[in-house]
């Protein structure tokens, strides 16, 4: 698990000297609380830009739980809370991982699993997020039209021993337009 972490950290410090080189405009995409009554307050923005290394997500988050998130594109561009054997479950209009290949295989997000697994959303002691990942294989264009996914807890980019990589509940959710 450190190798993977350090691994992000370097990937995350790529994306940031590659900033520069990036659309400095991005795509800021407001996150909202999510509920199963739906989509709540605002917890802030994440930036989506293309960069010569993939896409860069740059969050700037309150008010989350800390810890390690699972972080991911999901397919359809809502929010909503939908039912599901009786019950209503927050973001479940979202759909699956953004999945175009049909894989149907969770994995890592420069494997060949769905295209929408992103590396682990860090939320720090304070409850925020500002650190950027990137996602080497996907493009601005790509994610567009698509929600933007937090989970509840951390995601081992497997569909052992949890199915979906054990993320667990959706918590937080944009719409990328």
């Amino acid at each position: 698990m450190q190798t993977r972490i350090r691994f992000f950290a370097s990937i995350a410090a790529m994306a940031m000297s590659s900033v520069a080189m990036a659309n400095s405009d991005g795509l800021a995409v407001e996150m909202k609380a999510l509920s199963e009554s739906g989509a709540g307050a605002s917890v802030g923005k994440v930036v989506l830009r293309d960069t010569k290394y993939g896409l860069e997500f740059v969050p700037a988050l309150s008010g989350l739980t800390p810890g390690v998130h699972g972080f991911h594109v999901h397919e359809n561009p809502s929010c909503d809370a939908k039912e599901q054997n009786g019950k209503m479950v927050a973001g479940l209009a979202a759909g699956g991982h953004f999945d175009p290949a049909g894989t149907k295989k969770h994995g890592l997000p420069w494997g060949d699993g769905h295209l929408g697994d992103l590396p682990p959303l860090f939320v720090d002691t304070a409850g925020n997020a500002g650190n950027p990942v990137l996602s080497p294989r996907l493009k601005l264009a790509d994610v567009r039209g698509r929600a933007l996914m937090v989970h509840a807890g951390g995601d081992n980019h497997s569909d052992h021993p949890a199915a979906l990589g054990g993320g667990g509940a959706r918590v937080v959710c944009g719409v990328i337009q």
